[in-house]
């Protein structure tokens, strides 16, 4: 067991994410790290699949990364916790949780492609928890590689404050090292991933752009930072460390982003990166104290990053391990706890005995006899615990903000091919949906089958495979089918009644609700507008809870209802008769009344899909993303490449890849990306409809 007695101070602690866009470099990026923190002795490669977090056989043989990977490592005597993250869409939820819980992040960008879809919905999503990070512009050695081009996207696309620490010196087969424009020095690299970057003086040739950079450096911190600006306008002198300081301030404020570069591949500027992540992004001591609510009392309750606070930590990963069981993935915000401990799962109110406490390193793992503030860990024992939960001192009770996750958009039926199969089938599937949240998995009594719902077509495949893989599960499957949802365009008053007599105490609740649609993607609103007593206040969550119930069917073809809001404004009970049950049933046949009557439609899920091609294919891609009902939005020239940005039914996308490469020859990419559910044509919906009555 290892002793962390002598683990670093939280001031020199780093919990960061890689982050990307699939093919920018991630994986290849967290490998040299590895590498230069002394973690491995040997490079691995994702085109060779060997990486070391790339560790699931499908990882290897596809050449993406799939599920995130915690590593720990160490530089500079700064602790790094790593969480290399999955860059493909279907996979997004591994970003998602990762972001929650990191306290920096490292942005990878192709120099070539520069800022790309999934590289915007990171970066979104980063946004979305206040994520302080930085760039490294990566491939800096390939054609077409553009450093400049790719700052200004980063500036227009992703609406950030971009300010360049170093530049480039030279680019494509002639790029040789990088101007520090903090210690107005170069460094320069020979590819040999043993060698050192030497410091030399900036070459003749890079002096005027380097002091244009520099300069534009300091103008651009001036503007966010008050130290900086008092020195600019006094004409006083800024040393490095005057710089470094202002940019790192801004930097966890979130009001810049300090740009790196070099190429992973070739060993050129990672470990320079690696100073950036100590110099600029923070310790879990420079981040918000961490707040939740008091699952007693309901109060607000913050718990600062120390070992002397109570313990709280977040569980934002589960994987079934087949050796040794579920391992639960933490972040813990506060407070210490050893092996064994006793704590208090506030999600679920229930207590929990920790078991064994491990530090993680890809699918390897070290025991450790204790974990503390600013530590994420992973621990065996707690059989119900799930992604979200909180887990706290059973003394000092609090309840963090869970993790969400979008809803699922593609589906399929799956069976198992014998009876072996069929009991294993449902203890598979219970382990998949505690990792994977996005996973949903239903059955169909009427069709008397299994449906497996994800994120998109290669997301079910591989969970398909994991069941056979993992869990010897040998199944039979349907062709993806789209998951659809149902609304109302219109206004209605509907009423709910569930009366029943049987002698003696029967069941009486009558509800009166007003139907209105919401904008798309709102989801459920429910509104309480009694007034006096005419259903009393304790049954109001019976109706509401009904309500929600009965939205999981609609009545068009059985897809969920979806951006409604319920207005409950009358109703009648008896005072022996009414019951929570009553209302709940009333409630759900009010909701079924009134959609009816409220001119429902059907929704489709829209896709933002990018096409990358040689112009010489642009014209056959257009054609045929017409006859699939797409909406093309805009075509960007990128050297001698078009970029298609187009907006397409997911209905419309099944078996694109082949197509694709059969029309351009093996030559344009394309990414999907869900966008948003919008109303179906009438002639598409009706036949969607009457296949669900067959």
């Amino acid at each position: 067991m290892v002793e962390v007695s002598g683990a670093p101070s939280l001031k020199r602690l780093r919990n960061i994410g890689v982050i990307a866009h699939i093919d920018a470099g991630k994986t290849t990026v967290t490998e040299r790290i590895l590498y230069y923190t002394g973690k491995t002795y040997k490079i691995g490669e994702v085109h060779d699949g060997n990486a070391v977090t790339d560790w699931m056989d499908q990882e290897r043989e596809r050449g993406i990364t799939i599920v995130s990977a915690a590593i720990s490592c160490e530089w500079n005597e700064h602790q790094l916790n790593i969480i290399d993250t999955p860059g493909h869409v279907d996979f997004t939820a591994e970003v998602e949780r990762s972001l929650r819980v990191l306290d920096g992040g490292v942005v990878v960008f192709d120099a070539v492609a520069g800022v790309e879809p999934q590289s915007e919905t990171v970066w979104r999503q980063a946004d979305k928890y206040d994520v302080p990070r930085i760039c490294f512009i990566n491939k800096m050695d390939r054609m077409g590689a553009d450093f400049f081009r790719t700052i200004d996207m980063v500036k227009e696309r992703l609406s950030a404050n971009p300010i360049p620490v170093q530049i480039p010196m030279g680019s494509e087969s002639d790029f040789v090292g990088i101007v520090d424009l903090l210690e107005d020095a170069a460094w320069t690299f020979d590819g040999d991933i043993d060698s050192q970057p030497v410091k030399i003086d900036i070459p003749e040739e890079y002096k005027e752009t380097a002091e244009f950079w520099r300069e534009s450096m300091i103008e651009q911190l001036a503007e966010v930072d008050d130290d900086t600006m008092h020195a600019f306008l006094e004409s006083k002198e800024l040393s490095a460390q005057d710089l470094r300081d202002a940019l790192r301030r801004a930097t966890i404020d979130s009001k810049a982003v300090p740009i790196f570069c070099g190429s992973a591949l070739k060993n050129k500027g990672v470990q320079r990166m690696l100073d950036g992540v100590i110099d600029y992004l923070p310790s879990p001591l420079e981040r918000p104290a961490i707040v939740g609510h008091n699952s007693k009392t309901n109060k607000e309750t913050a718990r600062e990053a120390s070992e002397n606070e109570p313990f709280t930590a977040l569980a934002f990963k589960i994987v079934a391990d087949p050796f040794t069981g579920r391992l639960i993935y933490l972040r813990v915000y506060s407070g210490k706890i050893k092996a064994n401990a006793q704590v208090l799962n506030s999600t679920k109110g229930k207590p929990q005995r920790i078991g064994r406490l491990l530090l993680m390193h890809a699918n390897r793992r070290e025991e450790i006899d204790e974990i503390r503030a600013g530590d994420i860990a992973a621990v065996l024992g707690l059989k119900e615990t799930y992604t979200g939960d909180t887990l706290c001192a059973p003394a000092h009770p609090i309840l963090l903000e869970s993790i969400s996750f979008a809803d699922p958009v593609i589906s399929m039926a799956i069976e198992p091919k014998t009876k072996a199969d069929q009991d294993k089938m449902g203890n598979a599937m219970e382990n998949l949906r505690a990792e994977d949240p996005t996973i949903r998995v239903t059955y169909n009594d009427e069709t008397a089958q299994t449906i497996l719902s994800g994120m998109g077509e290669l997301h079910l495949e591989v969970y398909v495979q994991r069941l056979l893989r993992e869990f010897s599960v040998h199944t039979k499957v349907g062709k993806p089918q789209v998951a659809y949802k149902e609304t109302i365009t219109g206004t209605t008053k509907a009423e709910g009644r569930f009366v029943r007599q049987s002698g003696g105490h029967g069941q009486f609740g009558v509800v009166k609700i007003e139907l209105e649609p919401l904008e798309r993607d709102a989801g459920f609103e429910f509104v309480n507008k009694i007034k006096g007593a005419a259903i009393p206040r304790e049954y109001i969550s019976s109706v509401e809870a009904g309500i929600k119930e009965a939205m999981e069917t609609g009545v068009l073809a059985g897809y969920p209802l979806t951006d409604i809001r319920a207005i409950i404004y009358d109703g009648s009970y008896h005072e022996v008769d009414s019951s929570d049950l009553a209302f709940k049933m009333a409630g759900s046949m009010a909701l079924k009344n009134g959609v009816k009557k409220a001119k429902p439609v059907l929704l489709e899920p829209i896709m933002k899909l990018d096409v990358t091609t040689p112009s010489d294919f642009v014209g056959d891609i257009i054609n045929d993303l017409n006859s699939r009902r797409g909406h093309v939005d805009n075509i960007e020239t990128r050297n001698s490449t078009q970029i298609v940005h187009c907006y397409i039914p997911l209905a419309e996308t099944f078996g694109y890849t082949t197509t694709i490469r059969s029309m351009s020859q093996g030559r344009a990419t394309h990414s999907l990306e869900f966008d948003s559910y919008q109303e179906l044509a009438e002639h598409l919906a009706t036949g969607i409809i009457e296949k669900s009555y067959r």
